[in-house]
C-alpha cells in the first residue's frame, strides 16, 4: 500500500505540473475569492473519508473534481492514495478531464493515469446500468454545477440517483457552492418539455446547490416510480449563497471566466435560435452575434478550436452583434439580449429552433416574444411559479 500511494503521488506531482502550464486548466477563472477560505466538501475529506473506508466505490467526476486545499490533486487520485477502493468512473458531459465539445458523443474507455474504467453518462447511455452497479457499495457525487436547470450535470445526478435507489446503493454528495447561487429567476418547466436540459419542474435560475437540489428531487418523488435515493450530504464549509465564488477550474469548455457563468443563463436562450453566443472563440458565453451587419458594429469570427468548439456555429464567418466582456460580475439574468436581437433580426417565428423551447421548459416564452410582449410583462407571468417554487424548495435548503 506505502508503494501504491508513492507511485501515485509521483503521477500527480507531474500531472499538476503540466497542469500549471496549461494556462487554460487554471488561471482563466479569475480569483476573487482564496480557495482556502470557502471549502467545497471535497476539502473536507474528515467527513467523507470514514462513510468510503472499506467500501467498493463508483465517482461521478469530471475535471472540476479537485482539492483545492491539496495542490488541486483530483478526488480519484486523492481517494486512491488513502487506500479507498474505487472501482470505476462515471462520465458526465464533456467527458472526464473536460475537453469534449457541447453535444459530442463521450465514449467508455480506460483512464490512462489511474487504469479505471470509465462509464460515459452522456449519449446513448445516460443511466448507470444495473451491471455497471454491480459490485459497488456506494456512490459518490462530485460535479461542479453553475446553477442553471439546463447545465446537463444535474441531469447525470438525476439519472444516477435513479439507479442507485433502484439497485439499493446509497449516495455520497460532495456539495460545491452555486456560483449563480444568489437569486432565483426565469420560467419554469412546465409539465410536457421534459428533457435532458431540463428534468424538474424548477426556474432557469434555480438557486440551489447540488445537494440541495438532490434533497429536493428525493423529497419531491421526481424519480421514477418516486423510488428514494439513500443520499448522504458533505456540506460546503463556510459559504453562504450571497458570497461570490470563483471556480479553480472551468466547468465546461465554453464557461471559461466567471463572466462566462454569470451571462450564460441570459445567453444561453440563443443556443435555441441561429445566433451566435461565440463558440468558436476564446470568449463564449461573453459575445452573441450574427452574420450580419445589422446586428451590431462588435465584430468577431468563430473557428474551430480543438478541446473548445470543434464545428461551432456560421464557422469562419464574420458575425456582428455585441461584446459583453465589460459586464460586471453582479450581472443577473435578463430578457434584454434576446429581445433586442429577435426584434433585429425581423425573422419572426424562424427566428426560434425546436430547441428553443426545450430551453425554456415551456412554449409560453416563445409565444410570449412572438406576441410581442416586453420584458416586464413577460416575467411577470413566471412570478407565481417562482414564489412557489421558493415556498416549496425552502424545506431542502442547507445553507
Amino acid at each position: 500500500m506505502k508503494q501504491m500511494k508513492i507511485l501515485f503521488l509521483l503521477s500527480f506531482l507531474l500531472h499538476s505540473m503540466a497542469f500549471c502550464k496549461n494556462p487554460e486548466a487554471n488561471t482563466e477563472l479569475q480569483d476573487s475569492l482564496s480557495p482556502y477560505e470557502i471549502l467545497p466538501a471535497a476539502d473536507r475529506p474528515e467527513a467523507y473519508l470514514p462513510s468510503l473506508e472499506g467500501k467498493r466505490v463508483g465517482l461521478v467526476v469530471n475535471q472540476t473534481s479537485i482539492l483545492t486545499t491539496k495542490q488541486n490533486i483530483h478526488l480519484v487520485d486523492f481517494l486512491m492514495m488513502e487506500g479507498i477502493d474505487v472501482k470505476r468512473v462515471f462520465v458526465p458531459e464533456h467527458g472526464f478531464r473536460g475537453d469534449a465539445d457541447a453535444g459530442e458523443a463521450v465514449g467508455n474507455e480506460i483512464d490512462k493515469r489511474t487504469g479505471l474504467p470509465l462509464v460515459s453518462l452522456y449519449g446513448n447511455n445516460k443511466k448507470p446500468s444495473p451491471t455497471s452497479l454491480k459490485d459497488l457499495d456506494i456512490i459518490v457525487y462530485d460535479l461542479q454545477d453553475v446553477g442553471l436547470r439546463f447545465y446537463t450535470y444535474i441531469s447525470t445526478m438525476h439519472y444516477v440517483m435513479e439507479s442507485a435507489a433502484e439497485n439499493n446503493i446509497p449516495m455520497l454528495i460532495l456539495d460545491r457552492p452555486n456560483p449563480n447561487g444568489d437569486y432565483i429567476d426565469g420560467p419554469v418547466l412546465k409539465k410536457g418539455f421534459e428533457s435532458f436540459v431540463g428534468m424538474h419542474p424548477i426556474p432557469v435560475v434555480h438557486g440551489l446547490t447540488v445537494a440541495e437540489l438532490a434533497q429536493m428531487i428525493n423529497g419531491e418523488g421526481w424519480l421514477k416510480n418516486k423510488v428514494k435515493t439513500a443520499l448522504e450530504v458533505v456540506k460546503i464549509e463556510n459559504w453562504s449563497r450571497d458570497m461570490a465564488y470563483s471556480l479553480p477550474v472551468k466547468p465546461s469548455p465554453n464557461l471559461p471566466n466567471d463572466l462566462s457563468i454569470k451571462l450564460y443563463p441570459s445567453l444561453c436562450f440563443f443556443e435555441g435560435t441561429d445566433i451566435s453566443v461565440g463558440r468558436g472563440t476564446y470568449f463564449p458565453f461573453q459575445v452573441y452575434g450574427y452574420p450580419d451587419q445589422k446586428y451590431g458594429e462588435f465584430t468577431f469570427k468563430p473557428v474551430s478550436i480543438a478541446g473548445m468548439s470543434k464545428n461551432p456555429p456560421h464557422q469562419d464567418k464574420t458575425c456582428y452583434g455585441r461584446d459583453l466582456r465589460n459586464e460586471p460580475l453582479t450581472h443577473q439574468f435578463t430578457l434584454a439580449y434576446l429581445l433586442e436581437a429577435y426584434q433585429i433580426s425581423g425573422k419572426k417565428d424562424k427566428f426560434f429552433n425546436s430547441f428553443f423551447d426545450k430551453l425554456a421548459g415551456t412554449d409560453q416564452l416563445r409565444k410570449d416574444i412572438l406576441a410581442g410582449k416586453s420584458e416586464a410583462d413577460i416575467r411577470a407571468s413566471w412570478q407565481a411559479d417562482l414564489e412557489k417554487f421558493r415556498e416549496e424548495s425552502q424545506v431542502y435548503l442547507i445553507y
